[in-house]
């Protein structure tokens, strides 16, 4: 009965036509006009802004030409150890002495490069074939070094060459002295098998580790120089660490994949 009355004092009250309408309030119209605004920067963003991604990957420091692992001609006791690791030997320069049925022997370095592994020890027995040494092949003790990272197998066409990276080294604390800067020089065709990696690390465990989750591709970073470090080479700080970064350093490198936009608009 109540709602009744309320209803008929409605119909029999004039209507107010002279009053005016009030469409919005100012803050009403405050946020009508911010969301406009960042409608439109949003449109326009979408058309013509680009979104940077990186792609991070493990790998190592090293020389460009790799390592390769010296297993001796022959079988007997090692009675000598003429070098000793870190040392660049000749090519043809003799690294053990060992004592087989015919006489003295000496076990001679293949290439020129770098000693960074001696395997074989004074008093030691080694068999035809057996490692000995890994040696790094090099010419020359200052040839700059190069880090290789060791990417999936479908990530490595996104990669161009001329790409910038961020080296984190494992043996340079990144908080205090950054990370190394480098550009990619090169990226592989086709992914390698754990034997390729193996035969141009001179490490089998390393190539396990890099192959653990399939085969990977190789790319190619050179380190980009500076004359004002310890280490010669730039980093994301000023003056990097005050020592030298060493081959064999494992590094993760971030490389920085080309801008893309983020709406790709499909035109009939």
């Amino acid at each position: 009965m109540q709602f009744r009355q309320k209803a008929l004092s409605k119909l029999q009250s004039p209507e107010e036509l002279d009053l005016p309408v009030r469409f919005a309030r100012p803050q009403g119209r405050l946020v009508l006009a911010v969301t406009v605004i960042v409608m439109a920067a949003a449109g326009y963003w979408a058309c013509t802004g680009t979104v940077s991604s990186k792609l991070s990957a493990p790998g190592i420091l090293t020389r460009a030409e790799g390592s390769y692992v010296l297993q001796t001609p022959v079988a007997g006791q090692v009675t000598g150890v003429l070098a000793e690791e870190g040392q660049m030997l000749a090519a043809g320069a003799p690294l053990l002495n060992v004592r087989t049925e015919q006489g003295e022997r000496p076990v001679r370095v293949v290439t020129a490069g770098r000693l960074t592994t001696l395997v074989a020890k004074v008093g030691s027995v080694v068999t035809t074939g057996a490692d000995v040494a890994t040696l790094e092949r090099a010419e020359d003790p200052q040839d700059p070094l190069v880090a290789v990272l060791y990417v999936p197998g479908g990530s490595g066409a996104a990669i161009p060459v001329g790409a910038p990276v961020d080296l984190s080294v494992q043996s340079v604390p990144q908080q205090r002295f950054g990370m190394l800067r480098g550009r990619v020089t090169a990226v592989g065709r086709a992914p390698l098998t754990r034997a390729q990696i193996a035969g141009f690390l001179g490490d089998g465990g390393l190539a396990e580790q890099f192959s653990r989750h399939g085969s990977p591709v190789a790319v190619v970073v050179r380190l980009e120089r500076s004359s004002s470090t310890a280490s010669g080479y730039r980093w994301s700080s000023a003056d990097g660490p005050p020592y030298a970064v060493d081959s064999r350093t494992p590094v993760t490198g971030a490389v920085r994949l080309a801008a893309q936009r983020p709406v790709d608009w499909m035109l009939p």
